[in-house]
């Protein structure tokens, strides 16, 4: 039998190096290139396999990209929504490992929090370019933890928006995020209490937040406005009323996985549409098979539950820029 002489090595990326390396941008790019990949049927996967455990869970996402070099990438995940007031940890914490999906090679490990924040957010920039009225201008985000604030510099990024207005429930939490986003975001930013107030003049609403109850209901929306879901990512997860969401043109990130943890699971639930009735999932939509929006006064709704196609498309674009430019630090792995 042949053996090989060749080392084993990875790279190891820290929450820094995930940073430095890869602007929300490039992220918003490579996420959407990674969707398009997925219509066109270029893609391994994505699976996803979710653990309860007591006061949160583990999720292990993966999913592969198949192009000129072609990558696989397993994230594994723990979501312990208390960890910042218990323990003084962060929220989500894991590992990302990248590898070469045509020998298995093992490529990366990288710090999963960092991925996680900016391609959840990315994906919700992509969605907002083919979903939302052209006119756009004003914003509501409910959640004002590190992935709200990721998802406004998302939406900012792509939309030119004037007028911002945030919400918590810790509305402390919300003034914070207000100054901070106001002063790198060149916006007006308003820290509000009241979520129905907010909502009928804001074009674009984005829901992060860890809600098992829905919050937005069908009354609360006007005409014409976008939405993206993007607290939904377990069983029982829940930020919109069901009707909202039957009644509004809803695109997917993964119409399997958001029937079964996203918005999508409680709308099914309660009989009001079939995944037949889904318009599409966001890589049909991107790739031009589906259309996006198509009249101004059309709602929209993006259930993000968070797939693993986002996962690999940002640790593939991480794992580039830090190759070529000689960052992280290489583990020998065979001792």
């Amino acid at each position: 039998m042949a053996s090989s002489s060749r080392r084993m090595s990875i790279l190891v990326l820290s929450r820094a190096d995930v940073f430095e390396l890869l602007s929300l941008p490039d992220c918003i790019e490579a996420v959407e290139a990674a969707f398009r990949l997925h219509a066109e049927g270029r893609t391994l996967g994505p699976g996803v396999l979710s653990v309860p455990a007591t006061d949160g869970g583990f999720h292990i996402k993966a999913a592969g990209l198949v192009g000129e070099r072609s990558y696989f990438a397993a994230k594994t995940n723990a979501n312990f929504p208390q960890n910042p007031h218990r323990f003084g940890l962060p929220t989500i914490q894991g590992m990302v490992v990248l590898a070469d999906a045509g020998s298995g090679e093992p490529l990366a490990v990288i710090e999963s929090g960092s991925i996680t924040a900016l391609r959840t957010a990315a994906a919700t920039g992509v969605a907002a370019k083919f979903l939302t009225r052209p006119d756009a201008r004003t914003a509501t985000v409910v959640g004002c933890g590190v992935q709200g604030e990721m998802q406004l510099a998302a939406i900012a990024a792509v939309l030119p928006l004037q007028r911002v207005w945030v919400l918590d429930l810790e509305h402390e939490r919300a003034e914070s995020m207000a100054a901070r986003a106001q002063a790198s975001l060149g916006l007006d930013v308003q820290a509000a209490k009241d979520l129905r107030e907010a909502l009928p003049g804001s074009d674009v609403c984005v829901t992060c937040t860890p809600s098992r109850r829905a919050f937005v209901a069908a009354s609360d929306v006007a005409p014409g406005t976008f939405i993206a879901a993007v607290g939904a990512d377990a069983h029982g997860k829940q930020e919109l009323e069901p009707a909202l969401v039957a009644g509004s043109t809803l695109v997917v990130d993964v119409l399997a996985h958001c029937a079964e943890i996203g918005e999508l699971q409680h709308v099914l639930a309660a009989d009001l549409m079939t995944r037949e009735q889904v318009h599409a999932e966001l890589g049909d939509v991107v790739s031009g098979r589906r259309p996006g929006r198509t009249r101004p006064d059309e709602i929209t709704i993006f259930d993000s539950s968070g797939t693993a196609l986002q996962d690999v498309a940002a640790a593939v674009a991480l794992y580039e820029r830090a190759r070529a430019g000689r960052y992280g630090t290489e583990v020998n792995l065979d001792g």
